[in-house]
C-alpha cells in the first residue's frame, strides 16, 4: 500500500518568490489496483509521481510504502522494494544493447531470448528487429519508450509508475500496450500509477485522481469521474475535453 501525507513540494523563483507545486497532497493507494493521474498540463502530476520515485525530494509530507517511511530514500533504495518508473522522455545508452537493457531489469544476465522477446512483443516490438541494437539515437523517440516499459515489465516491481505511456508511440503499438496494462491488472500481480490523458487508458482505471493546481481536485471511479471529464463539467478544475484522447 502507498500513503501519501501533506506531501509538499516548493521551488524558489529567481526573484525570490516561492513557487508551489504540489499543495498538501494526501492519498492512499491499495494493492493491486490501477490509478490513473490525470489533468491539465502543469497541474503536478510528472512532480507528484518524481516524489513518490524519488527522483524529487519534497519539501514536506511523507511517503510511506507497505507501511515502511520511505520519504528520506533515494531512487536506488526504491527500486530495491519493488518500485519502478516510466519516463515520459527516456534516456538513451549508447553501447547498451536491448538485449543488455532487460538482463539488468529483470536481475538476470542470462535472460533467455524468449523471455526477452515476450517483454519486446507486450509493447509492439518484434525481438529480431531490436535485441541486439543499442539504446541510442538510431532508435525514435517511440522506440525508446517502448524498450522503457519493456524494461520496467521485466523488473516485476511491485509499484509500477508510467508518466504518459502514450506519448510518441504509434496507434497499432499503444492498442497492443493498452491490452498489456488490462492483462497486467487482470493477473493483480502489481499496483499501478498510470499518468495519462488517454481515454482508452483511463478507461482501465479502478480510481482516476484528477491533479491541478498542485493539488487533488476530483478522484473516483471511472464511473464516476470519466463521465464527467468527457462532458466537461469539472467546475473549478481547467481540465475539460481538449484534454483527453479518445
Amino acid at each position: 500500500m502507498l500513503e501519501l501525507k501533506n506531501l509538499s513540494y516548493r521551488v524558489r523563483n529567481d526573484d525570490g518568490t516561492e513557487l508551489t507545486i504540489l499543495n498538501n497532497i494526501s492519498l492512499t493507494i491499495e494493492d493491486n489496483q490501477l490509478v490513473v493521474f490525470t489533468g491539465p498540463n502543469g497541474g503536478g502530476k510528472t512532480t507528484l509521481a518524481k516524489t513518490i520515485m524519488g527522483l524529487i525530494q519534497p519539501t514536506s509530507g511523507q511517503i510511506l510504502y507497505n507501511g515502511r517511511d520511505i520519504t528520506a530514500l533515494g531512487i536506488t533504495e526504491r527500486a530495491r522494494l519493488g518500485i519502478s518508473y516510466g519516463f515520459q522522455q527516456p534516456p538513451r545508452f549508447k553501447g547498451l544493447r536491448v538485449r543488455d537493457l532487460l538482463c539488468l531489469a529483470a536481475g538476470d544476465e542470462k535472460l533467455p531470448k524468449n523471455v526477452c522477446c515476450a517483454y519486446l512483443t507486450q509493447v509492439g516490438l518484434c525481438a529480431n528487429d531490436y535485441l541486439d541494437r543499442e539504446v541510442d539515437s538510431s532508435l525514435s523517440g517511440g522506440e525508446v519508450k517502448r524498450i522503457e516499459i519493456a524494461t520496467v515489465l521485466a523488473r516485476k516491481s511491485s509499484l509500477m509508475i508510467y508518466d504518459e505511456p502514450e506519448a510518441g508511440i504509434d496507434l497499432w503499438s499503444f492498442a497492443r500496450l493498452t491490452e498489456t496494462f488490462g492483462e497486467l491488472h487482470r493477473r493483480h500481480e502489481s499496483t499501478m500509477i498510470i499518468i495519462s490523458h488517454q481515454e482508452r487508458i483511463i478507461s482501465l482505471a479502478d480510481e482516476i485522481i484528477v491533479i491541478a493546481g498542485g493539488a487533488i481536485r476530483h478522484r473516483g471511479t471511472k464511473d464516476a469521474i470519466l463521465p464527467l471529464i468527457l462532458a466537461d463539467t469539472m467546475g473549478n478544475c481547467a481540465l475539460g475535453k481538449e484534454c483527453i484522447i479518445k
